[in-house]
This record gives structure tokens, sequence and C-alpha cells, in this order.
């Protein structure tokens, strides 16, 4: 099972469909307190966390849930899907992304890497 911690709705939608449509078992929330109450219901195998999380950073709510379950792998996805729904405002407005949205088989890839472990 993955957890997904993404404070913006649209990107934990798309990262959740992503996974799910490959297969994946997924619980997904916006802050820090609803990941401690799905750990509590359930083993997670990875948590896919973004680089700030409802004010708090990243890294440090990875930290903090990794303490819960050490044997959690983290993966903290600092970029964008490729996802018509994150990138049309960018391209509208001709704004410049840095890094490159990365698309959804590479996602998929990497995630598939860290659990294989």
């Amino acid at each position: 099972m993955i957890l997904l911690l993404a404070s913006e709705p649209v990107v934990r939608k798309v990262l959740k469909e992503v996974l799910e449509e490959a297969g994946y078992v997924v619980q997904a929330t916006g802050n820090l307190a609803g990941a401690v109450k799905m750990m509590a219901a359930g083993r997670m195998e990875l948590l896919i966390v973004r680089p700030y999380v409802d004010n708090m950073i990243g890294h440090q709510a990875a930290s903090y849930l990794q303490k819960k379950d050490p044997h959690m792998r983290v993966l903290i996805v600092a970029g964008l899907v490729r996802d018509d729904r994150l990138e049309y405002r960018e391209e509208l407005a001709t704004f410049e992304i840095f890094p490159q949205p990365f698309t959804a088989a590479e996602f998929l890839k990497k995630v598939g890497q860290i659990l294989k472990g």
C-alpha cells in the first residue's frame, strides 16, 4: 500500500490516479494528521510526499512518519506529472516550468524501483 501526502488537491488527485491505474493501492491525504491516521489503520510500503506539505517541509513530515514505521520507503516528488490539469495554466500564460514535468511512465518506473528495493 502507498501513502500519498500532498497538500495540493489537484496534484494529489493526479498522482493518486496514475498510481491506481497502474494497480497500486493508494491512501491519499493533504496533511500530516491524516497520514498518521492512515498509517494507524494499516502498514504502508511507500510514502510519496511533496517537498512542502501543509506548511511543513516534506522531509520533516517524511522523517516523522518513517519513525512510526522504519521499514516504510520514502519518495519525495518535487516535480509535476505531465497532465492537462496541471500544465494548462502555465502554457496559457506562457510561463516557463523548471524542471519540466515528467511522464506518468517515468513516475511509475521510479515507484517500481523503490518498491523492489
